[in-house]
């Protein structure tokens, strides 16, 4: 069995793209390859109004100009077509506080719909411009991606996964990680970046050496 940690915001455009290059080089493994793919939270805005903020505002603020901005969701789209995602950043009205989306995420993987609904989140944000601070949106994406809309609910009307959320969020920065998408495979070798399938593929390689090696070791 390979694990798979992956530590991404739903608010990245390289995280949506990581997720497809992930997904492109599992395929490339032999079919018989059990992989256990698992999503865990960083926020790339903690200090993000809990509203969230204007698109336009947030994204001049933080790269220095509109026309940098718009270069940027042109490279990004660019990239995103050749691994089939049709982003659409002129649907985006706003940038939301994500730790809500990650609480989802969180209780996802408690209901074995984890990768669904990480699916479900980048798409509905990046090619559908839905508002992921919004509650009824939330719900419709979700429930749709297979997560039981009675548990969502009881989510959002609660603090369930919040201290969870934080405490996983915290040992994550704790190692030093201050980026995303990063891809974490056997908990021994890690891969940073939206990297190439070939990429990863040398990574499940250079873990299974280090397992091997481990188990070797072990039985001296």
């Amino acid at each position: 069995m390979i694990t798979v940690k992956v530590v991404s915001d739903v608010i990245c455009p390289w995280c949506y793209i990581g997720k497809r290059r992930l997904e492109a080089a599992l395929r490339e493994l032999p079919p018989n390859k059990k992989v256990s793919v698992s999503w865990h939270p960083f926020q790339l805005n903690p200090d993000m109004p809990s509203t969230g903020m204007n698109r336009m505002e947030y994204c001049t603020r933080k790269f220095g100009s509109w026309e940098r901005c718009e270069e940027m969701f042109v490279q990004i789209s660019s990239v995103g077509k050749t691994v089939g995602i049709n982003f659409r950043f002129d649907r985006q009205q706003a940038v939301p506080n994500t730790f809500l989306a990650h609480r989802v995420i969180w209780l996802a993987g408690q209901e074995g719909v984890q990768d669904a609904v990480a699916e479900a989140l980048f798409r509905a944000y990046f090619c559908e411009g839905v508002d992921l601070s919004n509650h009824s949106q939330l719900l419709n994406v979700c429930g749709a991606a297979g997560l039981m809309r009675r548990k969502l609910e009881a989510l959002l009307n609660s603090d369930e996964g919040t201290l969870q959320v934080q405490a996983e969020e915290h040992e994550i920065k704790t190692l030093g990680i201050s980026a995303v998408p990063l891809f974490i495979i056997d908990d021994c070798v890690a891969v940073s970046g939206a990297q190439p399938p070939h990429a990863l593929l040398d990574a499940f390689e250079q873990a299974r050496q280090v397992k091997r090696k481990q188990r070797s070791t072990a039985t001296v």
